[in-house]
């Protein structure tokens, strides 16, 4: 039992040592607002200068393709040769050739446009400001603006199918088409916060990202949505999920979060920035990039699916908190917690190494004992809040 103890300690002590999201050397002028990759090492990321970089190491190093002209603000690629960028004043950037050039398409429009998205080679939409949103049946080479309804700015599109599609904006807008954009719905969502980001993990689950920490789900196309508690205030400007189970959302002040049951609850990760990230993008479930801003622009790197996941709202789990005493630690069957803080309404969650809450207790007293006996084996990480702080620890079960 102490070999076990020592290994379960000398795990931790490895999963925390090192960072699991890395941030990337690059010599970027300019600020990435989105990334796109098309396969594990070739990707792509479009900046606040209308620079488009190319990576074909997995992002050890970015060649700029094309520089200047309009702010992009998003890229995508339909297959691994032909890629689209859209930006300010109705920029449209295309690629045949995987990048090595880039053609300024005319999109007849001079409105913002915030992202773009294909639903094959020759089919593919773009929103903006204005309510914009154009789309094309002939790989770029004419846009035809459709008519949403609205004239309020669009952030994001998304496609699950050829036919159905959802937009989400400012006040809580989100937008939805059965007919390959001819018509759009609009969807009341229960929020008036601005939404960012919307992605689709098949034809009837769905997420949408915004601020304060908004983060929706549908499960039936987009009839009806539920708020997911994200616990976090922070703005969430992307939403991905590799898998139908695994899911990401970045923000500002260096915010990812990441869901490993569909959405039901959300850890942090230490992203090891305080800038604001932008945009999401994993290639597998262990392979994800994040870009965003920074002095050169921030690009960071995850190979493990960002290792550990710890509990949200906790920024620095590197050091032991002050005012959590945890006793007796390793235990096999009762552990004491005892604070210093006022423990008033305070809410002690026991929680995996997956993430996921196994135990829930509320605290009155300064000093509580909890039974562990049912719990498995392992490593795990003790939450206290009230509501306005937050204080962290670990033990170990036997």
């Amino acid at each position: 039992m102490k070999k076990i103890s020592i290994l379960i300690c000398l795990l931790l002590i490895s999963v925390i040592a090192f960072p699991q999201w890395i941030a990337l050397s690059n010599d970027l002028p300019y600020t990435p607002n989105s990334t796109y990759f098309t396969d594990a090492n070739t990707g792509y990321a479009v900046g606040s200068f209308g620079e488009i970089a190319k990576t074909i190491n997995g992002g050890t190093t970015w060649t700029t393709c094309s520089y200047g002209g309009s702010p992009l603000s998003s890229v995508f690629f339909p297959n691994v040769n032909t890629g689209f960028a859209v930006g300010a004043n109705g920029a449209i950037a295309k690629t045949n050739n995987g990048g090595t050039t880039w053609t300024y398409l005319n999109s007849g429009t001079i409105q913002w446009l915030k992202s773009v998205y294909f639903t094959d080679i020759n089919t593919g939409y773009a929103v903006g400001t204005l309510g914009t949103i154009l789309k094309t049946i002939n790989g770029g080479t004419t846009w035809d603006t459709l008519s949403s309804g609205i004239t309020d700015v669009l952030n994001s599109v998304y496609f699950p199918n050829s036919s159905t599609g959802y937009v989400v904006g400012v006040y809580g807008i989100l937008l939805k088409t059965i007919n390959s954009g001819m018509t759009w719905t609009y969807i009341w969502t229960g929020q008036l916060y601005e939404l960012y980001s919307v992605y689709f993990t098949d034809i009837n689950t769905g997420y949408v990202v915004g601020d304060n920490g908004t983060i929706l789900k549908t499960t039936n196309g987009g009839t009806s949505w539920t708020t997911l508690t994200s616990g976090t205030t922070e703005t969430l400007f992307s939403v991905t999920f590799p898998s139908a189970n695994i899911g990401y959302a970045v923000g500002t002040y260096g915010t990812i979060l990441k869901t490993t049951n569909e959405g039901t609850s959300w850890t942090t990760q230490p992203s090891g920035t305080s800038f604001q990230l932008y945009s999401v993008y994993f290639t597998d479930v262990n392979t994800g990039y994040i870009v965003g801003n920074g002095n050169y622009g921030t690009i960071l790197k995850t190979t493990d699916g960002g290792g550990f996941p710890f509990p949200v709202g906790t920024n620095n789990l590197l050091s032991q908190s002050i005012t959590l005493k945890i006793y007796a630690n390793p235990t096999s069957d009762y552990l004491t917690i005892e604070t210093s803080a006022t423990p008033v309404n305070s809410q002690l969650s026991i929680i995996n190494l997956n993430g996921q809450e196994v135990l829930a207790h509320q605290i009155t007293e300064p000093k509580t004992q909890i039974d562990i006996n049912n719990l498995p084996s392992g490593v795990y990480f003790v939450r206290l809040s009230n509501g306005r702080t937050l204080d962290v620890g670990k033990f170990v079960k036997q």
